[in-house]
C-alpha cells in the first residue's frame, strides 16, 4: 500500500482486543485502575472506551486477539459479517497471521 497523500486521511484503529481469562475480572481491573466507560458486557467479551480508542476484552473459545481498524470500504476485504452489538466486519490476517478485524464505518454507533 501506498503512503496517504496529504489530502487522503489516516485510517482509524478502533480497538484492541485482547484475549482474556474471565471478562469480569479484567472489566473490574482495567475500570478500576484507569478512567474508561463499559461501552458493551456479555459473558464472552466486553468493550471499555478509553480517550482515544477502546479495548476489547475476548474469551479465548470465543473471539481471537485482534487489532480493529474502521473503514469507509470495508467491504473490499470480504464480506461484511453483522455483529449483536450492531457492527458489521469482516476478519482477515496479515502476512504474519495476526488477526485483524476490518470495521464498516457506517455501523458504528456514534461516539460521545
Amino acid at each position: 500500500m501506498t503512503q496517504p497523500s496529504a489530502e487522503q486521511p489516516l485510517d482509524v484503529l478502533h480497538h484492541i482486543a485482547l484475549a482474556v481469562d474471565d471478562i469480569q475480572q479484567s472489566v473490574d481491573w482495567y475500570t478500576q485502575n484507569f478512567h474508561c466507560r463499559v461501552v458493551y458486557q456479555d459473558e464472552t467479551w466486553a468493550l471499555v472506551e478509553l480517550a482515544n480508542l477502546h479495548l476489547a476484552f475476548v474469551s479465548r473459545d470465543q473471539h481471537p486477539a485482534h487489532i480493529g481498524f474502521v473503514r469507509p470500504d470495508a467491504e473490499r476485504f470480504g464480506r461484511l459479517k453483522p455483529h449483536r452489538d450492531g457492527t458489521r466486519s469482516v476478519y482477515v490476517q496479515d502476512p504474519s497471521g495476526n488477526a485483524v478485524e476490518i470495521l464498516a464505518e457506517n455501523s458504528l454507533s456514534p461516539g460521545p
